[in-house]
């Protein structure tokens, strides 16, 4: 099998859109889903719902890929899982470090989904000296004076930084100059790389704030609904008040003498 130094996916190259490829890992879990319930076919539609995108969407990104189903048929699920894990890379084995086995690292360690998805976490790299040696998840942790040594030795591509964000950028340095031009980062910290070098960034405070904003905006909307139902219920009563021919207060007009 080949390592992930050795190739890059061909998603660049081919011309497919960057939002297109942020929405092939959904069409791949949801696809894995269908595969591991033994279900041969799927529609667009269903593909979509499943994917939380639209049908158009979708046809246009299996487009990219050269793949448009059958007519009446549908899309066969095991060819687009091997498709979509052929152009996302997952065809083949990918080594990856974490650095930073703090509670963070430690949980990324133990997931269990990395190998089912063509990545092996090759090396647990950690600058406290008595982390090293401490088995994390069945690996035993290294020192960060490893680092160079790591990369080299098992054809390490992609990174994962785990740190605190004061160590960030020191860690990314290191990674970057060993040789690893992708990363994912979970430190609270924008990162500063050179040109050929991804990096994507994880910060769980921001998602969180996100949707604050989201519940913060629909408690005010469910106010305003609140209000405006209210402000109906009073005009309702005071046009009935009016048409029984009671006054503003819903006292009857006292009647003049003729």
């Amino acid at each position: 099998m080949a390592t992930g130094r050795t190739h890059r996916p061909a998603t660049r190259s081919r011309g497919i859109p960057e939002a297109t490829v942020a929405r092939l890992p959904l069409y791949l879990r949801a696809l894995t889903a269908l595969s591991e319930r033994s279900v041969p076919t799927v529609s667009s539609e269903e593909l979509a719902a499943a994917a939380g995108v639209n049908s158009a969407k979708l046809r246009k990104d299996f487009s990219y890929l050269g793949s448009y189903g059958t007519r009446g048929v549908g899309y066969d699920v095991e060819y687009l899982v091997y498709q979509i894990s052929r152009e996302l890379g997952l065809t083949q084995d990918w080594p990856v470090v974490i650095v930073g086995i703090g509670n963070l690292g430690a949980a990324l360690a133990n997931y269990g989904g990395f190998a089912s998805r063509g990545f092996r976490v090759a090396a647990l790299i950690d600058a406290d000296p008595e982390m090293a040696g401490k088995p994390v998840a069945g690996i035993p942790v290294q020192h960060t004076d490893e680092l160079e040594k790591i990369i080299d030795d098992n054809g390490v591509s992609i990174g994962v930084i785990a740190t605190p964000a004061g160590a960030a950028q020191q860690v990314c340095d290191r990674l970057v100059a060993a040789g690893v031009t992708s990363i994912l980062n979970f430190a609270p910290t924008v990162l500063t790389v050179p040109d050929g070098v991804d990096v994507r960034k994880v910060d769980l405070s921001i998602e969180l704030q996100i949707l604050a904003f989201h519940e913060q905006r629909k408690a005010g909307e469910e106010a305003e609904a609140q209000a405006g139902a209210a402000m109906e219920a009073e005009a309702e009563a005071a046009a009935a008040a009016k048409a029984a021919g009671k006054g503003p207060d819903g006292d009857v007009p006292a009647v003049m003498p003729a």
